[in-house]
């Protein structure tokens, strides 16, 4: 039988997964060296492995192959074949709400141990409510660029795909959408959270031009970029990261978004003595590395595999990158820092330390919760020197 053929590949995967690796990764793998699953059955069984890691640290009394279908009949908002076949009795009641569904469940899952740390979670975040956005797959969404508009939407309508505005130039589109075979990535609209697009929403009127701003934690550019349409191009960007791979494909993402003019510097900020710009900046933007609480719902696997004593490595090495960074700042200047994280200590408790060790002002502290619109959570705070 096909559906209990996907239960039992799922169960396969999730007792050979060890967490040492992101499950996407994993699925890879075992999908190339097992080559007789189809694109649907792959489809399929993923799908199953992802929602058995929703349930976290729940239902753990349960078997494997017990969670897995408690967990579909969470996760699907609409009858399954999956569930028609496991559980017809279920399968009618998932457009249900997820407390009706929970009461069904009769105590199977106890939705505080979905997302199990309450006492590390901030006080801006009700823990039930983010417990259970766990058990959503969120979307994908794009921000489109500068004069774009038009043609983006276009090419979307063209294409057959649903999508929807959730502001001026944010669209939203179901999860797995292939925007790449249609649009041009980074040059007419960017793959980037809804969360995420909205970590640089401050007065542009505290900028003062012309804007030199160092992006020292810049990954693939994604802020740079941001930061470059949000201000016209009107900035000169030094971007750095701890390797040239990373910048290599920041690179390449700034070619495609017309950005010419640049700097780039490999350096580990977390590192004592790190090589350091040699001038000053107006702005540091400063995307830190962290736990990635805040996108939980996007690697669910982490909720199964997460370590607490973890929280507190990040914290430190997040203070060590900001005590660097802050050494380039000019007076005046503004410093931003930003997490994907919903920890106090990686937040609140930093930006507290930040405040006193180096004397800033904070002007803005804000976590952009993305829950409702099926995105991530981020924080951010805004200091000056």
């Amino acid at each position: 039988m096909l559906h209990q053929s996907h239960l039992h590949t799922a169960v396969k995967i999730i007792e050979a997964f060890k967490g040492q690796e992101p499950l996407s990764a994993f699925l890879k793998k075992f999908f190339t060296a097992d080559k007789k699953y189809g694109s649907r059955d792959r489809k399929q069984i993923a799908k199953l492995c992802y929602q058995y890691f929703r349930l976290g640290k729940s239902s753990i009394n349960l078997s494997v192959e017990e969670r897995i279908i408690v967990a579909a009949f969470l996760c699907e908002t609409s009858p399954s074949p999956f569930l028609a076949f496991h559980r017809p009795e279920w399968n009618e009641h998932t457009g249900l709400s997820l407390n009706e569904k929970l009461k069904m469940l009769n105590g199977r899952i106890d939705p505080g141990k979905i997302f199990p740390w309450k006492n590390e979670l901030t006080h801006s975040i009700d823990h039930e409510t983010y417990s259970l956005s766990m058990l959503q797959q969120p979307d994908l969404f794009l921000r489109i660029r500068p004069g774009q508009k038009e043609k983006v939407t276009g090419k979307l309508t063209a294409a057959g795909l649903s999508f929807c505005f959730i502001s001026d130039n944010t669209l939203s589109l179901p999860n797995g959408t292939a925007v790449d075979r249609i649009l041009e990535p980074d040059r007419e609209a960017v793959v980037q959270d809804a969360s995420s697009q909205q970590v640089l929403n401050f007065p542009l009127s505290i900028i003062h031009y012309p804007l030199r701003a160092w992006d020292c934690c810049a990954a693939s550019g994604g802020k740079s970029i941001l930061l470059y349409d949000l201000l016209q191009g009107l900035v000169e960007l030094t971007v750095s990261d701890i390797r040239e791979s990373i910048l290599a494909n920041c690179r390449k993402r700034f070619a495609t978004a017309g950005i010419t003019h640049y700097d780039t510097l490999i350096t580990d900020l977390g590192q004592t003595d790190p090589v350091l710009p040699a001038a000053d900046f107006p702005m540091i933007l400063c995307d830190v590395p962290c736990t990635g609480s805040g996108t939980w719902s996007r690697t669910p696997e982490q909720l199964g595999y997460f370590e607490p004593a973890r929280i507190g490595e990040f914290a430190e090495k997040q203070q060590r990158i900001a005590s660097s960074a802050l050494s380039r700042l000019a007076p005046g200047g503004l410093f931003i820092y930003i997490t994907c994280s919903v920890f106090t200590a990686e937040n609140e408790g930093n930006v507290d330390w930040i405040k006193e060790k180096f004397h800033l002002r904070v002007l803005q502290v804000e976590y952009i919760k993305g829950v409702d619109q099926k995105a991530d959570t981020m924080f951010v705070a805004v200091l000056s020197k």
